[in-house]
């Protein structure tokens, strides 16, 4: 209907701070399972290679993970349609 068009588009408020912070280093008792290629994989150890190495950080590839996650998620909530995700994902 309509009205289920309406309230999809509609941004959607979860009550989260815009200022998202990830979960860092702590024990976590969710799981998800991502594939990646080859070359994303190694982009994001190169990513933790450089962070160790230029930037004095030793970060497992987890925790680079949940920070971008929350950085994308802050940005699409604070952002809505001009996100970088939503630019991304529509090929913008």
């Amino acid at each position: 209907s309509a009205a289920d068009g309406a309230a999809a588009a509609a941004p959607r408020k979860r009550g989260r701070p815009a200022a998202r912070r990830p979960s860092g280093r702590e024990r976590h008792d969710e799981k998800i399972t991502v594939y990646v290629s080859a070359e994303e994989l190694m982009d994001l150890e190169h990513a933790r290679l450089v962070l160790r190495g230029e930037h004095g950080l030793a970060v497992d590839r987890g925790r680079i993970v949940r920070e971008a996650v929350a950085v994308v998620l802050a940005d699409l909530e604070s952002r809505g349609d001009a996100s970088i995700l939503v630019r991304r994902l529509r090929g913008r």
